[in-house]
């Protein structure tokens, strides 16, 4: 007789240990568990996993093996960007969040707090000031969260299900996103002009129905939006919001959606000393004006200042509690976890590093250099800009007129050591650059491609002499 099965390495897998819980509750099979998961959402197979190794060291040693797999941006050039960004962390960010009293996910209690909230108004404070905005949040799991929330803030305010989509937004985001408001919000998409929101036609769709106008800055090419005031002025005369998600970055040099008429502002902080780590530490931001109709919508925690018993003591805590999910519980607007918290305190460790000098000269370094690298590439023949906006950081490349594909180019380059960037058409290329990426890098680059688009050129001729 076969002997039951007893996993090494899960609990409770002993046949009779899951007898006596199935007993518990009254269920004849672990089946029962899942009869509400739809049957073609079902695995119908067993993992596709080794089988358990007997001691720790085997485990290990499989592990690291497939760690070992992964080839980070320190180990090859890099222009990927598409969300996840290789800015440079300072060695004071790690030392602080490796402290005991910080090193968790959780924003934690009063009764353990060590200083935590603290921390955490700090951060706020220090968000605040670089977006001129009143109020942010502590942060959320991600800036496609942070987003999708804002706009369903937009929708619970105004009564509304209409959500105007003025920018090219991050495909990976806008799949979140849709997922989470489509129960309540209708996305209606207005391509772009050049890179930028059409402005005259997302005006003419603006309605008594519009709960807001969405704008991503910049936005998924990289492209900074310019008529934010405008398309802010049009919202609001219908009653509608204008919701702004972008990357906190810039704002060192760029003017903050909020001194141009954006009443939620949101995006994620994972270029505020954060690494990327393989995917990113990623985590999101909402900042809206000190307005009890916005504040009192925002399902995530808020920390404070406050006196306390003592004469001249403050202490930090909640603001609203009774508004969250924490409190609500099932009756809550949303549910909003605290698993990026010591995110929050990096990007704030960040902040007060930079300072407002230190982040006017990132803004203006990412500005320069990514102007370079546009200009750099766009010189090569049969390589062109797809637009002619300002760009921050990303921008796309067209190699029709090269005869050479994107994929070719990756393909080509990679074999180089250089990641030139991620392909968003059959030849167009999203290229990144950060203040990490110097001038030598992308002159690299820019040697890379025009031998690559040579080496095409010349395989194509041959092919259609051969051919002819």
């Amino acid at each position: 007789m076969t002997e039951p099965f007893v996993h090494p390495y899960l609990p409770n897998s002993a046949p009779d240990v899951k007898a006596a819980m199935l007993a518990a509750v009254g269920a004849e099979s672990v089946e029962e568990f899942y009869a509400d998961v739809p049957a073609d959402l079902r695995l119908d197979r067993p993992l596709d996993l080794p089988a358990p190794f007997v001691a720790e060291q085997d485990l290990v040693r499989h592990v690291e093996g497939l760690l070992d797999r992964n080839v980070s941006t320190k180990q090859r050039l890099s222009f990927l960007g598409a969300g996840t960004y290789n800015h440079y962390v300072p060695a004071v960010v790690d030392e602080v969040i490796s402290r005991s009293e910080f090193l968790t996910a959780y924003a934690g209690e009063p009764y353990e707090d060590h200083g935590r909230f603290q921390a955490l108004f700090q951060y706020q404070s220090l968000m605040a000031e670089l977006l001129n905005m009143d109020v942010v949040n502590v942060p959320t799991y991600d800036g496609f969260q942070a987003t999708a929330t804002s706009l369903s803030m937009a929708g619970r305010m105004s009564g509304r299900r209409g959500m105007i989509v003025a920018s090219d937004v991050l495909p990976d985001k806008l799949s979140r996103v849709q997922d989470f408001v489509r129960p309540n919000l209708d996305l209606i998409f207005v391509p772009t002009v050049n890179g930028t929101a059409d402005i005259a036609a997302v005006t003419a769709l603006i309605t008594e129905e519009t709960a807001a106008v969405w704008i991503e800055t910049p936005g998924y090419s990289g492209a900074v939006e310019t008529g934010i005031r405008q398309l802010a002025d049009a919202a609001h005369a219908a009653g509608a919001i204008l919701v702004v998600g972008t990357d906190p970055v810039g704002y060192g040099v760029l003017t903050p959606p909020a001194d141009q008429g954006a009443d939620i502002v949101c995006g994620d902080i994972q270029s505020l000393g954060l690494h990327q780590w393989f995917g990113g530490a990623h985590a999101g931001f909402i900042a809206v004006p000190d307005d009890p109709r916005f504040v009192m919508e925002m399902p995530s925690r808020l920390f404070g200042l406050a006196t306390t018993d003592v004469p001249g003591e403050v202490g930090f805590g909640d603001v609203a509690y009774d508004r969250t999910s924490f409190a609500q519980r099932e009756e809550g607007k949303e549910w909003v976890g605290t698993a990026a918290a010591l995110w929050g305190i990096a990007a704030g460790v960040y902040l007060a590093l930079m300072g407002p000098q230190g982040m006017a000269d990132l803004g203006e370094t990412l500005l320069a250099r990514t102007r370079y690298a546009q200009q750099k590439l766009s010189a090569l023949p049969g390589v062109a800009l797809t637009d002619d906006a300002l760009h921050l950081r990303e921008f796309v490349v067209d190699f029709s007129g090269a005869s050479v594909t994107a994929h070719a180019i990756v393909d080509t380059l990679r074999a180089q050591g250089i990641e030139p960037g991620v392909v968003v058409g059959e030849y167009e290329l999203l290229v990144c650059v950060t203040e990490m990426t110097t001038q030598a890098d992308i002159d690299r680059l820019v040697e890379a491609v025009a031998s690559a688009a040579r080496t095409s050129t010349t395989a194509t001729r041959k092919t259609e002499e051969k051919s002819a």
